[in-house]
């Protein structure tokens, strides 16, 4: 991988020393459009402000920490030092949504110290990109301050105008709320906790969860959230509905009157606002992944970006189930011959599925319920040491799976359901990555479903965030790339841990097997990619078939129509990507498998042709390895008319494109299974016409034919 640095200092130092003079620093986006203003007021108190043109978009919002061990940095600050740089470099993603990005932005660094007492000392640093931007407090080394406990980092994002907000609230154990759809002044995230059914949920503040998107009555575009989430506290952000404003609200826990503890030197996450002029940007923005530090584990070819399918949609679907049926005698899960039949991962079924990727360009086969333990990891209070993650059921031969699916070129996805005992996991970490590289598995799916213990523990507080990364990066050590679910949010570390590959982190496609409140509405496509898309790669587990399913259970339903799941494919980013449903529905719709079959994982360009969010979106995306293109467009309740102009393509080449779109009457409820085919031969200055159904979606496939 190659990287190119251009870093260039300009501008000037200042020096301002003690007094209670107006010292006022600002600094520019490389194109001049965004600019950032800090200052101190006139008690020392550290605050700042955004301009996009000329126009105000976060109003004066203070800085500052409240502190248990000592006492809080609010106020009689004075500048000690400020300067400006600039810094633009070119990188490569190892892989991603694209190949190559640019990392270009203007830096302040602003130097305070405190005018009495102990002089403490604090750094603040903002990075202007053209597209939004992204400050941190840095904590230097000092003789009077060795360590801090922080009750509350006291961050003001301070609004001009009561924006139209897409949010979830500020749960901090878990992302898996439906988006609602409000002004900033009419946000209530309380209202979710008499409705709530979630394995686990604590929502103690109006506050909201990041990513949260706000869109203007001019169009502005604002979004915010945090990078380089490491060694601290998850970030939600309470609401002052009264004067349109948000404010820091780390997530603690039950075992500390505080919420972070770190020893000097340190630095903050990276509080982050992207800044766009209309809703494309924001998905095209790299502002998250950019404030991330590079890669430091070097070569990661190891591991594949790749579609896989998997033992998991059936036990949602209640045709089969993770546990095999044993009993704990002593101390052991043993077979007594109680089996209930019923168990999932089987050395038959799991070979199905590997016979079936394996004939269809899919690259892996995730087995869930392969471990002994499931018998009682839900409802029990004391989960830890139920799960050993290296003692397969009796029905699961592992050396003649893993056997197999080398043979048929097939990788097997390891399955760690950590039921949230997070001391039994970490002390068998080694062992159970260990296992993994000795039969040839490169990926993992983690999970943490249930209230975390040791008990006290929040999944979004610093004991969490340290444990994540923690097992990412020991992970790596064995060549184990990590897919967490039930995690702490994305933060754009992928880049400098690479082997963080994509994690759950909000409603997922199996709510609508087992949700008692209707499943995923046909929006939710259309906020999410505009919401936590924007934090980074979505195991969203696409590409149900059968829509319905009332064989299995007649309440429920996927409600989007089938074309709607093959767009899926390409409108939601991850290197991991699963054909999600049964063998035999793919094998009954070879038509629509095709899609599936031909589509990428890992990109050399992203483009996002259109979007309004909470509507609709569109997004291109060009193969690494082929070249081909990939579209997938989805649309909301709401059916709609698109034109696609296919400028992306490249010169004198002509495409062959296939066509998946719903049918004239396809309806995400009443009609989902309704879809068109069509081949067409296209080139850049081909344009157009779709109509999407309601809840429904338009996938094309673009192979260069010349």
């Amino acid at each position: 991988m190659k990287i190119k640095f251009n870093l260039t200092i300009f501008l000037l130092s200042i020096l301002a020393v003690g007094c209670h003079k107006k010292v006022e620093t600002s600094v520019f986006s490389p194109s001049k459009n965004i600019k950032v203003y800090f200052n101190l007021s006139s008690v020392g108190k550290p605050y700042y402000f955004i301009l996009k043109a000329s126009e105000k978009v976060i109003d004066t919002s203070y800085l500052g920490f409240d502190f248990k061990n000592t006492k809080s940095f609010v106020d009689d600050f004075r500048i000690v030092k400020t300067s400006i740089t600039e810094f633009n470099e070119n990188w490569q993603m190892p892989w991603g949504e694209q190949l190559d990005v640019v990392n270009h932005y203007n830096e302040l660094k602003v130097e305070l110290q405190e005018k009495s007492d102990l002089k403490r000392k604090l750094h603040l640093v903002f990075r202007v990109y053209d597209d939004g931007v992204g400050f941190r407090y840095e904590f230097p080394s000092q003789d009077n301050l060795n360590e801090v406990l922080i009750t509350e980092e006291n961050t003001q994002f301070n609004l001009l105008k009561d924006y139209k907000t897409f949010w979830i609230p500020g749960d901090w154990d878990i992302y898996e709320h439906l988006y609602s759809t409000t002004k900033l002044s009419e946000i209530d995230a309380k209202s979710y906790i008499p409705k709530t059914n979630l394995a686990q949920t604590y929502i103690p503040e109006n506050a909201v969860n990041t990513p949260v998107t706000l869109i203007g009555e001019n169009g502005l575009h604002l979004s915010f959230h945090e990078a380089g989430l490491i060694d601290y506290s998850g970030m939600t952000l309470k609401v002052d509905t009264k004067n349109l404003s948000f404010q820091s609200n780390l997530v603690g826990s039950r075992n500390n009157d505080f919420k972070v503890k770190r020893s000097l030197p340190f630095h903050t996450p990276w509080r982050t606002i992207q800044i766009t002029d209309n809703a494309p940007d924001l998905i095209e923005s790299k502002l998250i992944v950019n404030l991330n530090e590079p890669n430091k584990l070097g070569d990661v070819s190891w591991f594949e970006p790749m579609k896989y399918t998997g033992v998991w949609w059936e036990m949602h679907l209640g045709k089969s189930s993770w546990d095999y049926g044993m009993e704990l005698v002593d101390g052991k899960w043993t077979d007594t011959g109680k089996a209930h039949g019923k168990h999932g991962a089987t050395a038959q079924n799991v070979k199905r599925f590997i016979d079936f990727s394996a004939k269809n360009n899919i690259g892996g086969v995730l087995v869930e319920g392969w471990n002994t333990g499931w018998e009682r990891w839900i409802g029990f209070e004391d989960r830890e040491g139920v799960f050993d993650f290296v003692t397969p059921y009796p029905d699961y031969n592992l050396d003649e799976i893993t056997a197999y699916a080398k043979e048929k070129g097939v990788q097997i996805i390891m399955h760690h359901e950590t039921s949230a005992a997070t001391q039994t996991y970490e002390k068998q970490q080694d062992t159970a990555y260990a296992f993994m590289k000795k039969y040839g598995m490169h990926t993992v799916k983690s999970g943490y479903v249930g209230k975390i213990l040791p008990k006290g523990e929040y999944h979004h507080g610093q004991y969490m965030v340290n444990h994540y990364n923690n097992a990412a990066i020991k992970a790596a050590q064995y060549e184990v790339a990590v897919n967490a679910h039930e995690p702490i949010k994305a933060t754009g570390l992928r880049r400098t841990y690479p082997n963080i590959i994509s994690r759950e982190g909000l409603r997922g496609q199996e709510f609508n097997a087992w949700s008692q409140d209707g499943g995923n509405p046909p929006e939710h496509i259309s906020i999410v990619a505009f919401t936590r898309m924007l934090a980074g790669p979505i195991d969203f587990t696409p590409g149900i078939f059968n829509i319905k399913f009332d064989e299995y259970k007649n309440d429920n339903q996927v409600n989007t129509t089938i074309a709607h799941q093959l767009a899926l494919y390409v409108v939601i980013y991850s290197p991991v990507q699963m054909a999600a449903d049964l063998v035999e529905h793919y094998e009954a719709n070879p038509k629509p498998l095709q899609f599936i079959k031909d589509v990428g994982v890992d990109w050399e360009t992203t483009k996002v042709l259109n979007g309004e969010v909470g509507d609709y979106v569109t997004i291109v995306r060009k193969e690494r390895k082929t070249g081909n293109w990939f579209l997938g467009s989805v649309t909301d309740e709401n059916s709609r008319e698109i034109e696609i102009y296919f400028s992306f393509l490249d010169e004198k080449s002509i495409y062959e494109a296939k066509i998946y779109k719903d049918g004239k009457t396809a309806h995400w409820n009443d009609n989902p299974l309704e879809i068109e085919y069509e081949t067409l031969k296209i080139n850049k200055l081909s344009k157009l016409k779709f109509k999407m159904a309601a809840g429904g979606g338009l996938a094309i496939s673009m192979k260069k034919k010349n």
